[in-house]
């Protein structure tokens, strides 16, 4: 009676283990935020020394081998810039996480997983358009393009999913749309990547809100700032979707990334809108 017991234990185990995402190891205080977009989420800005210092409560997965920063794909190490690739800059993700250590407490850790592509279309990340986009990119994206296998979407949910043995995805930080400016079709391209991400990573949109943050506007000097009365049409189409503004985040003056500072506070402007729905959402 006793060994039939303990069979029915282990196999209960096993089945925790190894199926969707209830992993036996998971931390349901670790918080896993995953962030994608384009160059501004990629991390433009030349980071300094402040930015690379770590606290032992905010993490990164690491998306690719970097040698020289001393990390392996698919780890978890101290998260400072850069965070996406070996030689990327500084992202909103930074002080996103840095805000959220702060801001909650002492219990709760943040981990982030960067897969973000410098001047890509959103269609980089629908699964039924990537290799098709990824056929005619200019030659000099293809080296970010290889860098995830020359498929980031895939590359962002399998890291998603082994921190799913960690701990619980709480949110999906999205900033993108200067190479789709104009593009009116980009909610519902938005609303795509999303639901797939939702589907594939067996998560509900209740539980895991799409913060979508603003271009650089206008008054900053943003070539782009006209996308963002688009951007801001978006939670028509997802109703689980956040505008992360950007009014008062400095640029750079090619009218299209934001400076150091810029960095900072959008990043801060994310973790402000999130510590609100965390409030909110269903623990």
């Amino acid at each position: 009676m006793r060994q039939t017991q303990f069979k029915m234990l282990l196999l209960i185990f096993l089945v925790c283990c190894f199926t969707g995402t209830t992993a036996c190891a998971q931390d349901k205080n670790f918080h896993i935020y995953l962030c994608l977009g384009q160059s501004n989420m990629e991390g433009h800005g030349q980071f300094e020394p402040q930015d690379t210092i770590t606290n032992s409560r905010f993490h990164v997965l690491a998306a690719v081998d970097c040698p020289e920063l001393g990390r392996q794909y698919g780890k978890w190490y101290p998260a400072r810039a850069p965070l996406t690739r070996c030689h990327t800059g500084l992202t909103p993700a930074d002080y996103f996480g840095r805000t959220l250590v702060e801001k909650l407490p002492k219990n709760i850790e943040i981990g982030v997983i960067n897969v973000s592509v410098g001047g890509c279309h959103i269609q980089l990340f629908d699964q039924d358009s990537t290799s098709s986009y990824v056929a005619k990119a200019p030659e000099w994206m293809k080296s970010m393009l290889a860098a995830y296998d020359n498929n980031p979407y895939e590359r962002l949910v399998v890291l998603a999913k082994m921190a799913q043995q960690k701990g619980i995805i709480k949110g999906i930080l999205l900033h993108q749309g200067e190479s789709n400016t104009g593009d009116r079709e980009w909610p519902n391209k938005v609303k795509k990547v999303y639901e797939n991400l939702l589907h594939d990573l067996h998560l509900k949109a209740e539980d895991v809100p799409l913060l979508a943050g603003e271009l650089l506007s206008a008054e900053a000097g943003g070539k782009c700032a006209s996308m963002n009365s688009i951007i801001q049409t978006l939670p028509a189409t997802i109703p689980t979707a956040h505008i992360i503004s950007s009014a008062g985040c400095q640029g750079i003056g090619d009218g299209l990334h934001f400076s150091p500072a810029g960095y900072r506070q959008l990043g801060k402007n994310y973790a402000a809108s999130m510590l609100k729905l965390l409030t909110k959402i269903k623990k």
